[in-house]
C-alpha cells in the first residue's frame, strides 16, 4: 500500500514514516501544503494522511481541491485541534476519517486498513482467492490453512495482485506501488520477486496462481 504523509511537524512525520515502513508500506512525505497538493494530485496513492494546519496551502483546502477534481483517494485528517466544527467541516468535504494528535501507531494503521478496505469495497480484513488467504492486519498468508513465510516485499506484491484478481499490472506499475522508487527500466527485480512468490504460494500439482501476460506484466488468477 502506498501512503502519502503531509505533515509539517518533522518529528511526527518521521515517526509515522518509520512505523508504516516497518509494516511494509511504501511511504512518501512532505512538510508543506503546496508540495502536498502537488504530490496528492499528481501521483497515485492508496491513502493520504493530511495534517490540517500546514505552511502554505492548508489541509482542508487541499482536501476540497482533490474532491472537486473527483479524486476519491481515501484521506485521513490529522490535527492537534479538538474542535468539533473543524472535524465536521473536514468530514463534510469528503475526508474518510479523522485522527487527533497524539495517536498510537496501532490505531493509525487500523484506520488506514479500514478506509482502504471501504474504498475498495472489501468487507473483511482477509482476502480469499482460491486456496490462498491473505490477512491484511496480521500480514499472514495461508495456503489451504498452512502459513507461508513471505518477506515484507513479497507480501506487498501479492497483496496488490490479490486486491484486483484478473487485472493486469505492468512491471512499471508494480515497481511504483511495491518498491516506490526511481528505477532502471531494464531491472528484472519484478520478475525475480514474482518467481519467489509463485514458489511459495503455488501448489505443486496445480498451475500458477500468478499469470504472465506476455509483453505486458502479471495478474492474479483467482481460479488458479
Amino acid at each position: 500500500m502506498k501512503v502519502l504523509i503531509v505533515e509539517d511537524d518533522r518529528k511526527i512525520s518521521s515517526f509515522v514514516q518509520k512505523g508504516l515502513k516497518e509494516q511494509g508500506y511504501v511511504v512518501d512525505a512532505c512538510h508543506d501544503g503546496d508540495s502536498g497538493y502537488d504530490l496528492a494530485s499528481g501521483e497515485n496513492y492508496d491513502v493520504i494522511l493530511l495534517d490540517i494546519m500546514l505552511p502554505g496551502r492548508d489541509g482542508l483546502s487541499i482536501l476540497r481541491a482533490l474532491r472537486e477534481e473527483k479524486n476519491t483517494v481515501p484521506v485521513i485528517l490529522l490535527t492537534a485541534r479538538s474542535g468539533l466544527d473543524e472535524r465536521v467541516e473536514g468530514l463534510n468535504m469528503g475526508a474518510d476519517d479523522y485522527l487527533p494528535k497524539p495517536f498510537f501507531m496501532e490505531e493509525l494503521i487500523a484506520r488506514i486498513i479500514a478506509v482502504s478496505r471501504r474504498a475498495s469495497g472489501e468487507q473483511l480484513s482477509v482476502i480469499h482467492h482460491g486456496n490462498i488467504a491473505l490477512n491484511l492486519i496480521t500480514r499472514e498468508v495461508k495456503r489451504d490453512g498452512e502459513t507461508l513465510e513471505l518477506t515484507s516485499r513479497e507480501f506487498n506484491l501479492l497483496e496488490l495482485l490479490m486486491r484486483s484478481p484478473g487485472r493486469v499490472y505492468s512491471r512499471t506499475q508494480l515497481l511504483e506501488h511495491v518498491w516506490g522508487y526511481d528505477f532502471d527500466p531494464q531491472t528484472n527485480v519484478v520478475d525475480v520477486y514474482i518467481r519467489r512468490v509463485r514458489g511459495k504460494i503455488d501448489s505443486p500439482d496445480a498451475s500458477s496462481l500468478i499469470g504472465t501476460v506476455r509483453g505486458v506484466g502479471y495478474r492474479f488468477l483467482a481460479a488458479g
